[in-house]
């Protein structure tokens, strides 16, 4: 299919979980993919896998610079960006909020929020001048309906659903829409912080909280960013929208 078809997107966070995911399902819907992640050599492999579609480019969203950097290589590989997917998120280990150390804080803060600021101090200009865009940011269930012990992480998700809704109402004039997917937890690489340690026991207390009864999938949260990101959805922005098994119920 081609709902994407000739269509540029950045996904942050790209070299693995919901970020490969939506990198990947862009792919298969014809858009042409810049998979960025600190993480270089797993961006790679994720570029490999998509083939001539995709660029790769290491990228730490708490550095201005960076995603600068980041941008310059959408424009110079694709000459344009229509999808930027602020995926990358960081997370401190599920515990006591007076034990969080501020460097961590800081940490958290920068690229659970300050990255939005920059990526869209970057895009925003281009994707006036195109006429139109979208973004899209990974924010959490967390920020709707916080879990004890994630009390710095829950607030940063939080302000990125607040960012969403008032850069929604900015940009509609310039025709650039902005939404958020609000996932419940998932087997990603965050999943140990969450819980404060992976086991059987405390993966059966979250699955309970679900009531669908599982965690979420990076598919699923693909498919969802497919359809915000296409031009089905192009009559919907400032949505914070849940996708989450009814856990926000």
């Amino acid at each position: 299919m081609n709902r994407l078809k000739d269509k540029v997107a950045i996904v942050t966070g790209a070299a693995s979980g919901f970020g490969e995911g939506m990198a990947k399902r862009f792919a298969e819907e014809g858009a042409r993919v810049v998979v960025a992640d600190l993480n270089i050599k797993g961006a790679e492999r994720v570029a490999g896998e998509i083939g001539e579609a995709a660029v790769c480019v290491q990228t730490d969203v708490s550095q201005k610079s960076e995603i600068a950097e980041m941008v310059d290589t959408a424009m110079k590989a694709f000459g344009r960006i229509d999808i930027m997917v602020n995926n990358a998120g960081y997370t401190h280990r599920n515990g006591d909020m007076l034990g969080v150390p501020e460097d961590m804080f800081d940490l958290i803060t920068a690229v659970n929020m300050k990255a939005i600021y920059h990526a869209a101090l970057a895009v925003v200009p281009i994707m006036e001048k195109q006429g139109g865009g979208s973004i899209i940011t990974t924010a959490s269930t967390a920020g709707l309906r916080p879990r004890p012990g994630l009390v710095w992480y829950n607030a940063s998700k939080g302000w990125a659903i607040s960012a969403t809704k008032s850069m929604a109402i900015e940009l509609a004039p310039k025709n650039i829409r902005v939404n958020c997917l609000c996932p419940v937890a998932g087997e990603t690489g965050m999943l140990a912080q969450f819980m404060g340690e992976d086991t059987p026991e405390l993966r059966a207390k979250f699955r309970a909280s679900i009531p669908l009864g599982r965690l979420s999938t990076p598919l699923d949260i693909a498919n969802a960013a497919l359809w915000l990101a296409s031009d089905e959805a192009e009559f919907i922005t400032g949505v914070a929208l849940e996708v989450d098994g009814g856990r926000c119920i």
